[in-house]
């Protein structure tokens, strides 16, 4: 059985455990990404079932439109700000956490970008790992 994937926002106030192992480890560079981050891009790690995941302590949330039009919901920590996950109005089962809340961010293993499109000169990006301009189909 594998390790399961730990982590939580900087203070401590709020914790997860996720069992199993990503169905994808993604860059992104869509706008919403950059502006959370405060930086060019956000890094995912992304789970298929929700229900394999315990979340401890009381994340606020921001509701969103992405750049796919899909309704997003990013959790982060009321007291130290920092985002922890993320879920999709769309696809209920999905649950995707920073990689940098991470205990091990080590774990994290980039395979793909999304929105390279919107990247700056700036964030450079690993060439070897697959691009999309935008989120692919499917």
């Amino acid at each position: 059985m594998t390790k399961p994937y730990t982590g939580g926002c900087a203070c401590g106030a709020i914790r997860y455990e996720v069992h199993g192992e990503p169905i994808a480890e993604t860059h992104c560079q869509c706008l919403d990404c950059q502006k959370r981050s405060g930086t060019g891009h956000g890094s995912y790690l992304t789970f298929a079932n929700r229900s394999a995941c315990t979340i401890t302590g009381k994340a606020a949330d921001w509701r969103l439109a992405g750049d796919s039009g899909n309704e997003k919901t990013h959790s982060f920590c009321p007291i130290c700000g920092c985002p922890v996950y993320l879920t999709f109005a769309a696809m209920p089962d999905i649950f995707v956490i920073h990689a940098s809340s991470l205990d091990d961010p080590a774990r994290f293993r980039p395979q793909m970008l999304l929105y390279s499109s919107r990247g700056h000169t700036w964030d450079e990006i690993d060439p070897s790992i697959r691009s999309f301009e935008r989120m692919p189909a499917g």
